[in-house]
């Protein structure tokens, strides 16, 4: 297995592992009629925004994982705004059909889109120590080899050369395989959500 820095010809493949593991860790296809709906928030903007926060892990050439980053999580929401949802919300306009959705988890998303990305400081109190985000996700082929501390590390060096303090992600509760990874590599509990849990990570880089 190889990991690599992601490219723009890796697109379609981010946006099928984004749905394969998009409950919890597992295949989430039967929930959505629309596949790429999901890699349009977590997976493919990053690419466009900072492919240097990017890399796939790769088998026989295919890749099978990935991890995906933002070094500052308010420019990428601003981005985000301004130049990846405009396209999507004209696409998805409102009103939109309620019964086009294949489950709540769709709905959710789609009403997401025509709501504001950019987070409000008091909302997102801890990104001045953590300015940056992360989304991982691997295939069941390639989990439990280590694959994913290995990219992890690839991607904390790829923040390192930017001197960024600190990451921080989501992951859902019921995920407790991705709670005791994060864990086990430093990350801790910086906020519980309705959802789940805001866990961060300093990173000294050494110093």
């Amino acid at each position: 297995m190889l990991i690599r820095p992601s490219v723009e010809s890796d697109v379609p493949y981010l946006y099928d592992i984004c749905l394969k593991t998009g409950d919890a860790g597992k295949d989430a296809s039967a929930q959505f009629h629309d596949p790429h709906l999901l890699g349009h928030y977590y997976a493919a903007p990053y690419l466009f925004f900072d492919r240097h926060l990017c890399f796939v892990i790769e088998e026989d050439y295919i890749p099978q994982g990935y991890i995906v980053a933002a070094g500052d999580s308010f420019a990428f929401y601003q981005w985000m705004e301004e130049t990846w949802m405009p396209p999507l919300r004209r696409r998805y306009a409102a009103p939109f059909p309620q019964e086009w959705a294949k489950s709540a988890y769709e709905q959710r998303l789609i009403d997401q889109l025509q709501q504001s990305v950019i987070p409000s400081e008091t909302a997102f109190p801890w990104l001045s120590r953590y300015p940056a985000h992360l989304h991982i996700n691997l295939l069941p082929a390639v989990q439990g080899k280590g694959q994913g501390k290995a990219l992890m590390n690839t991607l904390f060096a790829g923040l390192g050369q930017k001197k960024i303090p600190g990451v921080y992600l989501g992951v859902v509760t019921t995920n407790t395989g991705a709670i005791g990874f994060y864990n086990k590599i430093g990350f801790s509990a910086l906020r519980e959500e309705s959802w789940g849990i805001t866990m961060g990570k300093e990173l000294n880089h050494g110093l």
